[in-house]
């Protein structure tokens, strides 16, 4: 354990709709959780406008497909449906895939897919065993010149990761058609954001630091800029600090960036998997 307490504190930056989940793993595992969101995201009144168009009667007849990268993807998707008076795909045709990552799936259930037909035999929902983008465009297999729709975020006040665009990319090399829509913003947390996790790493007090996309890791930057820091000088503050990513694409961008992991998750179809691989740096079963 750590030379100040009996339970590690690890902070992690989420956004909101992850954030009861993560915490109360971190909890039931003996740790301290400190919950500091570098990052908003939610659908605004112009990202449920976007939605709108491929929410009419039969116009998902024009789709083989749709691909969803996050939960708050298809809540967005689920919440513009909320009020149809009738399925925007017909309940006769070929069938029709719905794919999600890892735990998100659990939200494309009964209730998501009757506002999407009417027939749920039609209705194949896809869970790729490797939760990742790309394992995602590898479950979909051969396009052959299909549309498949893409609900994914408009980056608000920070660069757009390379996660989408990849995807996009990856897509159209599968010999698919991938149409963007952009369900929701994702937008910076603000100048103040980083200030809890800097308070407890003057104190000595921070162990750990989760990050579950690289949106987050540039959202902590830009706030430890605005505080006069940078993530060396925080480092320095708390040298025991160990860095842990939800899986490798979130590595990837986090060391783009110039932060450096420590950790990565093998498994990162739930958040169990990098709190398991905590356990392990901390020695715990």
């Amino acid at each position: 354990m750590t030379p100040h307490g009996n339970k590690p504190t690890v902070a992690f930056t989420t956004p909101p709709n992850y954030a009861a989940r993560i915490s109360h793993i971190l909890s039931l595992n003996g740790y301290n959780p400190l919950w500091c969101p570098t990052l908003v995201v939610e659908p605004t009144p112009h990202t449920i406008s976007a939605l709108k168009p491929y929410l009419s009667p039969h116009t998902l007849d024009h789709f083989s497909a749709i691909a969803f990268t996050s939960r708050t993807a298809i809540q967005a998707f689920s919440d513009a449906a909320v009020n149809l008076t009738e399925p925007p795909l017909s309940p006769s045709g070929d069938t029709f895939t719905i794919a999600a990552l890892g735990k998100d799936s659990e939200l494309i259930d009964h209730t998501f897919v009757s506002k999407l037909c009417d027939n749920l035999e039609r209705i194949r929902v896809l869970v790729p065993a490797t939760a990742t983008p790309s394992g995602l465009v590898d479950s979909l297999g051969v396009g052959g010149g299909r549309r498949v729709l893409c609900p994914v975020p408009l980056v608000v006040e920070l660069k757009e990761p390379p996660v989408v665009p990849n995807f996009m990319r990856e897509l159209h090399g599968g010999g698919w058609v991938p149409v963007r829509v952009n369900a929701y913003e994702t937008r910076w947390a603000g100048p103040r954001c980083a200030e809890g996790i800097v308070k407890r790493a003057e104190e000595g007090r921070l162990d750990v630091l989760i990050f579950t996309s690289s949106a987050e890791v540039e959202g902590l930057l830009k706030s430890l800029k605005e505080l006069g820091l940078d993530f060396e000088r925080l480092k320095n503050m708390c040298p025991q600090l160990i860095v842990a990513s939800h899986g490798p694409v979130t590595k990837a961008g986090s060391e783009r960036l110039g932060v450096k992991v420590d950790v990565v998750s093998s498994k990162f179809d739930s958040f169990d998997g990098v709190v398991h691989s905590i356990n392990l740096t901390f020695g715990k079963n």
